[in-house]
């Protein structure tokens, strides 16, 4: 999740005031300075939930005016695609499902609003991966693995919430056939990733290899379950994160209740040893899976 905002807004206003003050540095230089310093917040722990939702609207819509100054700056884009991603995920979609069955007509607005910012997220994604490299989306709709685009370990994180974002977007697009034959280059993406940063983001990336195996037309349930198990190992144990996925996606279609409490458990237990702000979220959605799981099995 999106963390330290208060950091961030810190970061800004003493790098806005040392620039009022020196009056001597050109616009595009404070751009840059100001987006390194969002940018550069990611890691940041944050334990206040409900603070970083009322704070997220302004980092994003800065975050985003800044890159749209200073469009080469690849740390900033991936802090604003992983933003709207995690904003998406964390404070829209979630809602969604939980309000579905007493207001199935706000769901699905607020359904619709998370696809807005999954798409929004994958376009700042890619956006950066082709000006980087110039023909990156058209050489990753290419059939021949050959002429597949390559990126560098610096980029994998763009690479990975471009695939992040445009998964959850082709989630909530079932209904829209065009939209979902695009899952393999979404998992295409990721696989880029994979190839140079397999431990990327303490494990998410290798969570989110599991999902796209799940997903998958002939998918490997075994291989998906040795994805969420290292996604897991990478964090030591202490992201709840790979234990909700692995439960959503292997115990709950396998009708294995009690697996699937088993996961949800170990995810309220890393949550507690870990209280960022991605273990805040997870412990309310295991939390939450938890309450209904009668409904679920």
């Amino acid at each position: 999740m999106p963390c330290g905002y208060l950091n961030r807004f810190l970061s800004l206003a003493l790098l806005t005031l040392c620039c009022a003050l020196a009056a001597c540095s050109p616009r595009q230089l404070i751009v840059q300075g100001v987006g390194e310093a969002l940018a550069s917040q990611g890691q940041a722990q944050e334990e206040d939930l409900e603070l970083a939702r009322e704070a997220s609207a302004f980092y994003l819509k800065l975050s985003e005016s800044l890159l749209r100054e200073a469009p080469g700056q690849l740390k900033l884009a991936e802090s604003v695609a992983a933003g709207f991603t995690q904003y998406a995920y964390a404070f829209v979609a979630f809602e969604a499902e939980k309000l579905a069955a007493q207001d199935a007509k706000k769901a699905h607005q607020l359904d619709q609003r998370a696809r807005r910012l999954y798409l929004r997220a994958h376009r700042h994604a890619m956006t950066a991966l082709e000006q980087a490299q110039p023909g990156f989306a058209q050489a990753l709709a290419q059939p021949d693995p050959k002429r597949w685009p390559r990126i560098t370990p610096a980029q994998a994180g763009l690479a990975y919430w471009g695939s992040a974002s445009w998964g959850a977007y082709i989630s909530l697009s079932k209904d829209d056939p065009e939209v979902v034959a695009d899952l393999p280059l979404a998992m295409r993406l990721a696989g880029l990733a994979w190839q140079v940063a397999p431990d990327f983001g303490d494990g998410a990336l290798a969570s989110l290899m599991g999902n796209f195996e799940a997903a998958r037309a002939g998918g490997s349930r075994q291989q998906a379950a040795r994805y969420f198990d290292q996604a897991i190992a990478a964090s030591a144990g202490q992201s709840a994160g790979p234990y909700v996925a692995k439960a959503e996606t292997l115990a709950l279609p396998d009708g294995d209740r009690p697996a699937f409490e088993a996961l949800l458990q170990q995810a309220l237990a890393a949550s507690a040893q870990r209280r960022d702000l991605s273990n805040q979220v997870m412990q309310q959605r295991a939390q939450w899976l938890l309450e209904t799981a009668a409904d679920l099995f």
